[in-house]
């Protein structure tokens, strides 16, 4: 993991939505969202979701 690219705050996720889902589809890596600067979410790709 490279926490300077996986780790987004959340004002990240609400406007550029549409290239995280695209990098999570393109890399499979999962990326963990902060709210406060605390981790509060995650996104994956469907396939890694499933894995589990």
């Amino acid at each position: 993991m490279l926490l300077s690219e996986d780790v987004k705050p959340i004002r990240y996720l609400k406007t550029k939505t549409a290239d995280i889902i695209k990098t999570v589809n393109e890399t499979k890596r999962t990326i963990i969202i902060t709210q406060n600067g605390e981790a509060k979410a995650v996104v994956q790709n469907i396939e890694t979701y499933e894995n589990l």
